[in-house]
């Protein structure tokens, strides 16, 4: 299964037509290289904030509330590029009104029959928190890509590992992470923990990101990252857990993914956390305890 990731360089489209157009030009170049997936990054619907004027795109607050009227037009979008382009399109992520001033931040996986899927953010970052106004999710899924079984894990949520092991363990062997950092620091920390993930789990981790500056922006104001997909770091795969990375101006990272040969890895495996995972539960490794030096 090939699977693009994409390093997305944030604009400021003038109005929907404009965005649209170019998701249209931008999944199409994926597709025609065959891909079958196709992850752009987390806030990938804050970019249709600068559709309005200067003072609402400034505010975020402002711009969450602004960018609910594109709703209906973004499911559309998606789910009319997924058919055409007979292509899986995870779309980042939209922050979905709740209805009592709350919003979700919500990742939309549209399939080339025409349906979708969804999964909100659970962890909420610092910055999220202290906007007041988002709530985190409370649902955790996976779904059926191609006979092969996937779930969503939003930027900050793939630092933590037992979500994602729950995933796996619902038969997840492909996770699927849009992402949006604005410093070094927070790009490492997402890597670090997609390859984690990947190690723990023994499965594919694709990562998405934003790129670029956007000034008229408080949210997407400066993006940093490479987008890759990742690996466990055993025999037959690569030593450093990354498969392909997207370098310098490249917008997509793809590679043809072999879930089946990931999953015959296990008989041969140097070490297996992912079948290993059982001994961190022992009775006697729930709880450290605090203990004194002996004397010799």
């Amino acid at each position: 299964m090939k699977v693009a990731v994409a390093k997305y360089v944030v604009e400021a489209p003038a109005n929907f037509g404009d965005f649209a157009e170019r998701q249209a030009v931008v999944l199409g170049e994926v597709a025609t290289l065959g891909a079958r997936i196709a992850v752009l990054p987390e806030y990938l619907s804050l970019e249709l904030a600068a559709t309005f004027d200067s003072a609402t795109r400034a505010d975020l607050h402002a711009s969450l509330a602004a960018i609910q009227r594109y709703r209906d037009d973004w499911l559309a979008l998606y789910r009319r590029l997924a058919v055409e382009l007979d292509l899986h399109i995870v779309a980042g992520s939209f922050l979905l009104a709740q209805g009592d001033g709350r919003y979700r931040n919500r990742s939309d996986v549209f399939a080339p029959q025409g349906a979708y899927a969804w999964q909100d953010k659970l962890q909420l970052t610092g910055f999220e928190k202290a906007l007041g106004v988002i709530e985190g999710g409370d649902a955790l899924k996976v779904f059926d890509i191609d006979g092969v079984r996937a779930g969503v894990s939003i930027c900050y949520d793939c630092e933590f590992p037992l979500p994602v092991r729950a995933q796996a363990e619902a038969g997840a062997r492909l996770l699927l992470v849009p992402s949006c950092t604005d410093t070094d620091a927070g790009a490492t920390r997402v890597r670090v923990g997609c390859l984690a993930r990947a190690l723990e789990n023994r499965m594919f981790v694709a990562q998405s990101v934003t790129a670029g500056e956007a000034a008229w922006s408080p949210a997407l104001d400066v993006n940093t990252g490479e987008a890759a997909i990742f690996a466990p770091m055993d025999r037959g795969l690569p030593d450093d857990g990354v498969v392909v990375q997207t370098r310098d101006n490249q917008v997509w990272a793809i590679a043809d993914l072999d879930v089946e040969a990931l999953e015959r890895s296990r008989a041969n495996a140097q070490v297996a956390n992912d079948c290993d995972w059982s001994g961190q539960w022992r009775p006697s490794l729930v709880r450290a305890r605090a203990v004194g030096f002996d004397p010799l």
